[in-house]
């Protein structure tokens, strides 16, 4: 498993002059872009499969994360087949695609940091869905953006 390491960023305003004469306000807003392809999932058949229980289990985990959830879809393709689905959040977004024959996930959760930090709750949410699916070979990547 391979995991770049995380570096804080803190919000800058800066104020320049555009050739014009003209204020220009430029805010860079950090935010935490975790990313997974999970090989080998060692759990999680049921929510790979059932569109309405990987939902109910997507939204109960942003909650506990503490990240607030604005709307979600969910799509199956068939029964038996892969799911894929989104919420958005308040700070961003959570997606993920499943497919069960060949035991592998795709991850996504993004948060901006707008008003507070909110990269421990995009952690633990990311965490509480890798532990659902127990991947053998997770790539997971971290990107921080600004």
């Amino acid at each position: 498993m391979r995991v770049l390491p995380y570096t804080h960023s803190t919000s800058v305003v800066d104020t320049t002059v555009s050739p014009r004469g003209k204020h220009l306000v430029t805010r860079a807003m950090p935010g935490l872009h975790l990313i997974g392809d999970l090989f080998g999932c060692r759990n999680g058949a049921d929510l790979m499969t059932d569109t309405a229980a990987l939902e109910a289990f997507c939204k109960q985990a942003v909650a506990d994360a503490g990240l607030t959830a604005v709307g979600s879809l969910f799509h199956s393709f068939g029964p038996g087949e892969g799911v894929t689905g989104t919420i958005m959040l308040a700070e961003s977004h959570l997606a993920l695609h499943t497919w069960p024959e060949d035991n592998y996930v795709t991850l996504d959760v993004y948060v901006c940091s707008y008003s507070c930090d909110n990269s421990a709750k995009a952690e633990c949410l990311f965490k509480t869905l890798m532990q659902a699916f127990q991947p053998a070979d997770p790539h997971l990547h971290r990107v921080v953006r600004a």
